[in-house]
C-alpha cells in the first residue's frame, strides 16, 4: 500500500482529531474571550439573516446525514432491508438538497463580505481561511455525488462506511477500504479531516458552545436592532 495513502487515511483521522480536542481544550482553557463567533449585524445586516439560517440548515443536515450514513453498521441496513444502491440513492438525493442549501448560504455570506468594505475589513485571515475551506470541502462534495452516479450498487459507499467505522473503533487496516476510491472522494474526505485540524484555532470553536448546548434548538434568535 502507498505509504502517502497509508499515512493520509490510516493515521492521519487520528492526528486531526488530537488537534481538534485537545486544542478545544487548551484554548477554552487560556483563551475564552476569543471563544465566540463575532457577529458582523451592526456592521451590515443586508442578506445575514437569510444567507446565515441556510448556511447553518446546510451544515447541520450534512453533519447528520455523514453520522448517520457513514457510521451505522452495514449489518443494521442489511437487517432492515435496505438495499446498499437503494440507500445511496437516498445518501445522493439528501447529501445534494443539504449541500445545496449550504452552497446557497455560504454564497450568500461571501458575497455580502466581499462587497462590503467594512465587512472587509473586519474579516480576519481566520475567518476567510475557514469560509474558503468549507466552500472548496463543500464542493468536492457536491462533485463526489456526480461519480456516485458512476456506480449504482453501493459498493463504493460501503467500503467508505467500512473506512469510517475502522477509524473511529481504532482498526489499524481502515486506509484499505478507500485503496481504490476515486480521487474526488479522498480529496473530500482529506479536507473534511482537515477541517477539524484548524477548528480550534479558527471562530469553528462556537460550535462547542452552540450546537453542544441543549437549549440551542430552542432558543430566541439574536437580533440587533437600531434606536
Amino acid at each position: 500500500m502507498d505509504y502517502l495513502h497509508q499515512f493520509v487515511f490510516g493515521i492521519y483521522p487520528y492526528i486531526a482529531l488530537a488537534i481538534f480536542l485537545l486544542g478545544s481544550l487548551i484554548r477554552f482553557d487560556r483563551e475564552q474571550y476569543t471563544w465566540k463567533s463575532e457577529s458582523t449585524q451592526l456592521l451590515h445586516r443586508g442578506s445575514l439573516r437569510a444567507g446565515s439560517i441556510l448556511f447553518h440548515v446546510g451544515v447541520i443536515g450534512l453533519l447528520l446525514g455523514h453520522a448517520a450514513g457513514l457510521l451505522t453498521p452495514v449489518w443494521v441496513w442489511d437487517a432492515l432491508g435496505v438495499t446498499h444502491s437503494f440507500k445511496q440513492g437516498v445518501a445522493m438525493a439528501a447529501g445534494g438538497i443539504m449541500g445545496g442549501t449550504c452552497l446557497v448560504g455560504i454564497l450568500i455570506l461571501l458575497a455580502r463580505r466581499v462587497g462590503n468594505a467594512r465587512l472587509r475589513a473586519a474579516t480576519s485571515a481566520g475567518d476567510k481561511l475557514v469560509l474558503a475551506w468549507i466552500l472548496l470541502t463543500l464542493l468536492l462534495g457536491l462533485s463526489s455525488i456526480v461519480a456516485s452516479a458512476g456506480h449504482m450498487d453501493g459498493h463504493m459507499m460501503v467500503q467508505l462506511m467500512t473506512w469510517a467505522q475502522h477509524v473511529v473503533t481504532l482498526r489499524g487496516d481502515a486506509a484499505g477500504f478507500i485503496l481504490d476510491a476515486p480521487l474526488v472522494f479522498k480529496l473530500h474526505l482529506f479536507m473534511g479531516m482537515s477541517l477539524f485540524v484548524i477548528f480550534p484555532f479558527t471562530r469553528l470553536v462556537h460550535v462547542w458552545s452552540g450546537f453542544g448546548a441543549l437549549g440551542y434548538l430552542g432558543r430566541a434568535y439574536q437580533l440587533v436592532r437600531t434606536r
